[in-house]
């Protein structure tokens, strides 16, 4: 494996040497999201050398982490998560977590992207019962937005990209919703401030917070 080695031996350490560089995380977070090409990971790891990132995806394709395929119409090669990659999803998902309590305030000259709400969001999803609830979430941010459907059941809370019909929907900031999930900000106040709207049932997005577990972690 190229890269630097730490010569112990220690599962962590082994893991650092595959995914502790630099932009390395930030690369499978885009793949976590869908099949990427070279072009389109470049585009949005704003800042990574071209150098750079192609030492890094062929460390993570040495390492089995990654693969390349070619992708229809056109045949163009792109970089995917093979099942071992996959199977990173629950660290990374507990890195967001750890991550939020570091999120704001937003620096100058920070990127965003709409997508890297749902591996947000789903890292604070419930993993246990939630109330049977569909609610659909319109995130905007300047002048990007982005629509994510939210839904409660006996095995937790799922979230999906897109939109649709629900029994609500709520459209505010990210920073916004992510008071309103924490119950830092009450709905209500939310909507009578000119942060958030809401169509459908009030009292089923009043819900929202249940579906999730960071009203918890604010108590």
């Amino acid at each position: 494996m190229s890269g630097p080695r730490y010569a112990q031996f220690c599962a962590l350490a082994r893991a650092a040497e595959i995914v502790g560089e630099r932009w390395t995380l930030l690369a499978i977070r885009e793949l976590l999201l869908g099949p990427k090409r070279f072009t389109d990971l470049s585009a949005r790891l704003n800042g990574v050398s071209p150098t750079v990132l192609t030492a890094r995806l062929n460390t993570l394709i040495e390492s089995g982490v990654v693969r390349r395929s070619a992708s229809a119409p056109f045949g163009a090669q792109t970089y995917e998560l093979t099942e071992i990659g996959r199977d990173l999803q629950p660290a990374i998902r507990e890195l967001i977590r750890w991550g939020g309590h570091f999120l704001f305030p937003m620096h100058p000259g920070d990127a965003f992207e709409p997508d890297w709400v749902l591996l947000g969001l789903d890292a604070v999803t419930r993993r246990t019962p939630t109330p049977a609830r569909k609610i659909v979430l319109r995130v905007r941010h300047e002048a990007q937005s982005a629509s994510f459907v939210v839904q409660g059941g006996p095995d937790g809370t799922s979230i999906a990209k897109g939109d649709g019909p629900g029994g609500a929907a709520i459209e505010a900031r990210f920073d916004t919703l992510l008071r309103i999930l924490s119950t830092s900000l009450p709905l209500d106040r939310a909507m009578a401030d000119g942060l958030a709207t809401v169509e459908g049932s009030v009292q089923i997005a009043r819900s929202l917070p249940r579906l999730f577990d960071l009203s918890d972690r604010h108590r």
